[in-house]
């Protein structure tokens, strides 16, 4: 079995992992998921998704197809089990990104489309990130920290390295990392007071 393919189910272990932790802390109230974020992600990620498969991504690509459908799911929770209350930042994220989906549409340039959709999964994290510095303990750090090791795995599971294919998944490690670390220090913060 070549080890991009073992690297690839590696990937989707943790992300499973992930959500478990996840879909456990809405169902016990311990996470309040922010429902604007989810959306986005859901849309955004599902676009990347078809775009990294369709030029050779692989088994890398696989964990941001199962990636696509728990965000989809987690947004449905997230209206009844979420954050209920959107501030006028939110909404314009909210419909930033759904401004440069209208865009991506009409794009017909592969490697500007991954741009816009990076650009536009990277608008999603600005709900989560504002709720999580004024609610940390309505987030999980854990969740986040897994989603950015689970997306360094599956760059190195990807077939064919190239703009398409890498950009979007390093942008995940990157936002992902910077939201957990968002998380933990205002948590930290917040025992101290």
């Amino acid at each position: 079995m070549d080890y991009k393919v073992i690297l690839g189910y590696i990937s989707i272990l943790i992300a499973i992992a992930s959500y478990i932790i996840y879909f456990e802390r809405i169902f016990t109230n311990k996470i309040k998921p922010h429902a604007f974020s989810w959306l986005i992600w859901s849309i955004s990620v599902g676009i990347a998704f078809l775009a990294s498969f369709i030029k050779n991504g692989g088994s890398g690509s696989w964990v941001i197809g199962l990636t696509s459908i728990a965000c989809f799911i987690i947004f449905i929770l997230a209206l009844f089990k979420g954050e209920k209350k959107f501030n006028k930042f939110d909404w314009i994220s909210l419909a930033s990104a759904l401004a440069a989906i209208f865009l991506w549409i009409f794009t017909k340039e592969p490697t500007f489309s991954v741009i816009l959709i990076t650009i536009i999964d990277l608008i999603g994290f600005i709900p989560t990130a504002n709720k999580s510095f004024y609610k940390p303990n309505e987030e999980s750090a854990l969740f986040f920290s897994l989603a950015g090791f689970k997306f360094i795995i599956a760059i190195f599971a990807i077939n064919s390295f190239s703009i398409n294919t890498l950009l979007y998944p390093a942008s995940l490690v990157l936002t992902n990392s910077v939201l957990a670390l968002i998380i933990l220090v205002r948590k930290v913060q917040f025992r101290k007071f």
